[in-house]
């Protein structure tokens, strides 16, 4: 490409210098003959190269970066790119599930691959990334050979590119309908086909055993329970009695699936909606050891935040009430509107409303499988704090 097919940027962005989201009030202009999804190089205000980066003028984010560099972006690009990112993975056990690739955090925006055993599970949620889709498959059947690849890219964001849902085999087998896989001392069941995201929450990997080390000899509540993996790390970790609650009942049949597949003794799983289940326990006045509150996403764009923030409020507020002396808060937040500094806000909100003296004693993020790209805080979009009722 000439530069007159190149993108050209308005001005200066110093505080954004190198933050790979380009928005359409940045630019000033749009090479004519580019269509959506091409690759375009983007020069700044003074007609110099600034990046190259995928297009997509239906996308709120214009302009997504791939490479700092004046490089071909190219089959060998990609999978030097894919090869980077699965190298950083290396000490983490095959068996086990783990992120291979975390779209912005590894310099690979719109793509997720996540890896069960053996299985990948992909999600593509740019336009860009779908149209080099074959190419990236190849790359990952070369480099990981799994024993299939399946694409889980029913995303509503895509709508936004617009694209449609998709799901499907790419390569190799189908998964079976349930993969299981090994986390720590556990032994978890994982439905990649119909399961949320790719079929559980592996940024919470570190979390869940982190979790279990304050979970001997007490009596947990796992709300938002999921498919249990909170709840099985602590009665491996020696938790007295453990309560999964979970609003969909096929989370519930996977996680009573779970325990058993553990030996879990003194268990139980009940199909409930979290806040009328917090709010009826709380009044009733029953404590426990230990309670984990690992609700879904409340608020994905800032005009939810409001809301999301009193959601969080009440969940907390009701958990702090139940916890007995010495008890512990596991909590969590996955919104990427809500700081962590927004979220330590309302906890002390409902610490106060509560009438209870909270000590922080972790403050934790998403697993190292899951990398933050400093230049984009919206990376870091995964809030767990443990704290103890004093």
């Amino acid at each position: 490409l000439t530069p007159s097919d190149a993108a050209r940027l308005k001005a200066r962005r110093p505080e954004r210098a190198r933050h790979p989201w380009i928005f359409a009030g940045e630019i000033a202009r749009v090479p004519d003959g580019a269509q959506d999804g091409d690759i375009v190089r983007v020069l700044d205000q003074r007609g110099r190269f600034f990046a190259m980066a995928y297009l997509n003028r239906r996308s709120k984010i214009v302009l997504r970066v791939l490479s700092w560099e004046e490089e071909a972006i190219d089959a060998q690009f990609w999978r030097r790119r894919l090869k980077s990112a699965i190298a950083l993975r290396g000490a983490i056990p095959s068996a086990a599930g783990r992120r291979l690739v975390n779209a912005e955090g590894d310099r690979l925006p719109g793509l997720i691959v996540d890896s069960y055993a053996g299985w990948l599970v992909l999600q593509m949620s740019t336009l860009g990334i779908d149209k080099v889709r074959e190419t990236v498959v190849g790359a990952l059947y070369e480099l990981v050979a799994p024993h299939g690849i399946y694409e889980r890219s029913d995303l509503p964001e895509r709508a936004l590119e617009g694209l449609q849902e998709r799901t499907g085999v790419l390569a190799g087998d189908a998964p079976p309908e349930l993969v299981e896989i090994e986390e720590g001392a556990a032994r978890l069941l994982v439905d990649v086909v119909r399961g949320q995201k790719t079929g559980l929450f592996l940024d919470q990997r570190l979390n869940r055993a982190a979790a279990a080390r304050y979970a001997s000899g007490k009596h947990v509540a796992n709300c938002f329970a999921y498919t249990g993996a909170f709840g099985v790390h602590a009665s491996l970790g020696g938790a007295s009695e453990v309560l999964n609650v979970d609003i969909s009942s096929e989370a519930c049949r996977i996680a009573e699936r779970n325990l058993a597949l553990n030996h879990c003794v003194n268990t139980s799983v009940i199909e409930a909606n979290c806040f009328d289940w917090l709010r009826t326990a709380s009044d009733a006045g029953e404590t426990f050891g230990v309670v984990v509150l690992d609700p879904p996403a409340f608020a994905r764009s800032r005009s939810a935040l409001e809301g999301a923030l009193r959601g969080y409020k009440e969940i907390n507020l009701r958990a702090i009430r139940m916890l007995e002396p010495g008890g512990v808060l596991v909590t969590c937040s996955c919104s990427r509107p809500v700081t962590r500094e927004l979220f330590g806000q309302m906890l002390r909100e409902a610490a106060r409303d509560a009438r209870r003296d909270l000590q922080l004693l972790e403050d934790r993020g998403q697993a190292p499988d899951h990398p933050v790209l400093l230049a984009a805080p919206e990376t870091q979009y995964l809030t767990c704090l443990i704290l103890r009722a004093a």
